[in-house]
């Protein structure tokens, strides 16, 4: 199968460091031109499926503006600038929890939107986190770290507690890989 080739961009809105809308130019494999397709360009992110050694998941319950009530929601954030996907994972995990660790998996990388761009998730596991630091509080929204047993945390995702796609998404790649799928484990 052939891509799709990008014969010009056109920024259309430069909202912040955090959105920019362009239109694209693009000619799909038949040789079709599409001359307005929408291209919107985010941040990349990480999410951080953070287990304790003794079993115990942290995760936040906390509020979001694209949300009505609460959600449960993995350690995250946006990668910064140059910066590696573990290295904001490990740091955002310190950040946000106060917590780290020295065992890490990569659960995958996926793109938020494969038509429309959005940024690209980066999905981790760290295990045997241990606190070494009070939490750094920076965030907009109102949270609440909470340790959940694997049983809290089976039921949660049966009962879409986690009600964004790309946090569901690392607990279950998460909670796959502890059940003995295969990741990468990274130094």
């Amino acid at each position: 199968m052939e891509q799709w080739k990008t014969l010009s961009k056109d920024v259309i809105l430069k909202g912040s460091r955090f959105l920019t809308v362009e239109n694209h130019t693009v000619q799909l494999p038949d040789g079709r031109i599409i001359a307005d397709w929408p291209w919107i360009i985010t941040p990349d992110f990480v999410n951080v499926v953070a287990v304790t050694d003794e079993g115990r998941f942290l995760c936040f319950r906390q509020t979001k503006y694209a949300i009505a009530g609460t959600s449960l929601a993995p350690v995250g954030g946006y990668i910064d600038p140059g910066e590696e996907p573990l290295t904001a994972a490990r740091r955002e995990l310190l950040e946000e929890t106060g917590y780290e660790s020295d065992s890490w998996n990569a659960l995958g990388s996926y793109p938020a939107d494969a038509n429309r761009g959005c940024g690209t998730g980066n999905f981790f596991l760290a295990r045997d986190v241990r606190r070494v630091a009070d939490p750094k509080k920076d965030d907009l929204e109102e949270q609440e770290l909470l340790e959940l047993s694997r049983e809290q945390i089976d039921e949660a995702v049966a009962r879409n507690e986690f009600r964004i796609l790309p946090w569901v998404t690392s607990v279950i790649l998460a909670l796959q890989f502890l059940d003995g799928k295969k990741g990468e484990h990274l130094p």
